[in-house]
């Protein structure tokens, strides 16, 4: 039934995304000729291509996240350039250190748990991304770490509640892509570090 469940979330985020990703590509290229043929420097003209590069880098992002996986290889050039463009302004750096291309499926696994430790990193932090033999591990250091220990308890199995908020759905969606993956989610916290395997 999980199977299920996850293979419909994720194409419904598939579709939203698609159907979200050419409207803001074509303010992009609108902003573009405007550049070239009007004022390029002008605040507004700067701020509205800021906001429609960040929706742009969260779009992918979430794309890869929430969307439907499918069984094709992702390069390391484009994870490290999604995460580069929706995290390059934030105080938090994740760092992908795999070397090879790696299945859709995994790096959505990846994505989901980076969005479950930047709930636990408020102030900043860095995320340490390796794979070693087929497992993944994901380790987070921060100056502070801030732990909702009912959101990390759904990385656990436990159930979700019905007041979970939208924000939170990645602890709720974790633990059954994983579960359809065949894996099963770990995790370890103090009150600096935070590491989530799978």
């Amino acid at each position: 039934m999980n199977d299920v469940n996850t293979t419909l979330a994720g194409l419904i985020g598939s579709r939203i995304c698609h159907d979200l990703i050419s409207p803001i590509g074509a303010i992009n290229n609108g902003l573009e000729l405007l550049g070239m043929s009007g004022n390029p420097d002008g605040p507004e003209i700067g701020l509205i291509g800021e906001s429609v590069g960040n929706a742009s880098a969260r779009i992918r992002f979430f794309r890869v996240a929430f969307g439907a996986a499918g069984d094709q290889l992702v390069g390391v050039a484009e994870v490290q350039s999604i995460l580069r463009d929706l995290y390059d302004a934030s105080r938090l750096t994740p760092n992908w250190t795999v070397e090879t291309p790696v299945q859709r499926a995994e790096v959505r696994l990846v994505f989901l748990a980076v969005m479950c430790m930047e709930t636990a990193m408020p102030y900043g932090g860095k995320i340490d991304i390796s794979c070693t033999e087929g497992r993944w591990s994901l380790a987070g250091t921060a100056d502070r770490v801030n732990v909702n220990a009912d959101l990390w308890a759904l990385l656990s199995g436990a159930a979700a509640q019905n007041d979970l908020l939208p924000s939170h759905v990645q602890f709720a969606l974790l633990p059954l892509i994983a579960q359809d993956c065949a894996r099963r989610v770990t995790c370890q916290t103090d009150d600096t570090t935070i590491q989530v395997a799978f």
